[in-house]
């Protein structure tokens, strides 16, 4: 059973629990609609069966071996071209925590956490709710694979899969809880370089080149940056800086 946290600001002092649901983000968001949450509200879920991920994706998670759970921000001091910084944020914040574990943790854009030779470790998947032209909340999925062994897809892994450790899922939410509140708040405090350095730092495949497809054609290519809106920047080998949006680019 996970608890209200008692080491944070704000995070977790909402939380509802579920032993069984279809998806985290969708719960959070009917709460956020229904006034029944506030920022800071988290659900977290023990088995979730059909979790959200990027580009209408499903994601996997056997019954309690995982971290699956969604936290309501009010990021309302942001506007709406700037939400990427919020992926940015959430995404450090778990590689921070994860970087004892698993040194060689990276962020594949825009937000998958991947550890290279081994594969996909987790996602987030930010969904938002708008009054007119104004930033409401921001329902924070996140889906991390930590002690699930077998999986259907090849590309999938785990922190125990890679470590042979077995880890406790509710200290490690309790953790990763709170680093999320500290991204959080160096993001409210405006400390966006720092932010937009970090995650470039990490960011899988960042200048080096490699192989994509875009528009059903390949080509090579190598990440430079992220521009303000979030879109991938990548050099072309005739020195060009093309500009890619989610879905308008596969990693090959």
């Amino acid at each position: 059973m996970y608890k209200i946290l008692a080491n944070t600001i704000f995070l977790g002092k909402d939380v509802h629990f579920l032993p069984d649901c279809h998806s985290t983000n969708d719960i959070a968001l009917n709460l956020v609609r229904t006034k029944q949450a506030q920022e800071g509200s988290i659900v977290v879920c023990d088995h979730q069966t059909k979790g959200k991920g990027q580009r209408g994706n499903m994601w996997e998670s056997q019954a309690g071996q995982n971290l699956t759970f969604s936290l309501v921000l009010r990021p309302d001091f942001m506007d709406l071209s700037e939400q990427f910084y919020l992926n940015m944020a959430v995404s450090n914040s778990i590689r921070r925590l994860l970087h004892d574990y698993l040194p060689y943790l990276k962020v594949k854009w825009p937000n998958d956490l991947i550890v290279p030779e081994y594969g996909k470790l987790g996602g987030i998947l930010i969904e938002n709710t708008f009054s007119g032209k104004e930033w409401e909340y921001a329902v924070v999925g996140i889906g991390l694979n930590i002690n699930q062994l077998s999986f259907s897809s090849p590309n999938s892994t785990s922190i125990r899969a890679i470590t042979g450790s077995q880890f406790d899922l509710e200290e490690l939410f309790r953790l990763l809880v709170t680093q999320l509140e500290k991204g959080y708040i160096q993001l409210k405090k405006g400390k966006w370089n720092e932010i937009k350095s970090e995650y470039l730092m990490h960011l899988y495949r960042i200048h080096s080149w490699e192989k994509y497809t875009s528009q059903g054609e390949q080509f090579s290519g190598k990440i430079v940056g992220i521009n303000a809106e979030g879109k991938l920047e990548v050099e072309l080998l005739d020195g060009e800086i093309a500009v890619f949006g989610l879905k308008e680019i596969s990693f090959v």
